[in-house]
């Protein structure tokens, strides 16, 4: 799946689409990239001199990969995205550095109607930088007028 077909399923655009690819999906388990470029807006003004990817940027990386799942696999309605709403265990592992490709897995652990409970890492050359579990609700966003 490239950009523009998850673009089909979640609302995120650039800047703040922090995936590139999917590379697996099936019913509970995604498995996405994103290539971290030198040219990204947040390292001019989060660490210039030793650009360092934030450890939120990735938490939002691996929910948007959480987003696409739910949405690609569950049947959540007509008109309803994942909207995040639990953070909880986030660990910062390893820093990430412009020119690292930053692997995310997600997994859903549990579905109780439209609330969705789920865990996720993201590595760099294998070696895990971030891991967290979170929650998402499926909800209905009204177009801005």
């Amino acid at each position: 799946m490239n950009r523009e077909e998850i673009q089909r399923h979640i609302p995120h655009r650039p800047p703040f689409l922090w995936l590139d690819e999917v590379v697996a999906v099936d019913e509970t388990t995604i498995h996405a990239r994103k290539l971290i470029t030198d040219d990204l807006e947040v390292f001019r003004g989060h660490y210039p001199d030793f650009p360092v990817l934030p450890g939120v940027l990735q938490c939002e990386a691996i929910m948007q990969a959480g987003a696409v799942l739910i949405a690609q696999s569950m049947d959540v309605g007509e008109g309803k995205v994942p909207v995040a709403t639990r953070m909880k265990n986030v660990q910062f592992r390893k820093l990430v550095r412009p020119g690292d490709t930053l692997e995310i897995e997600v997994s859903i652990t549990e579905r109780l109607q439209e609330t969705f409970f789920l865990k996720g890492k993201a590595s760099v050359d294998g070696k895990v930088t971030t891991r967290l579990e979170f929650a998402c609700t499926a909800t209905t966003i009204e177009p801005k007028v």
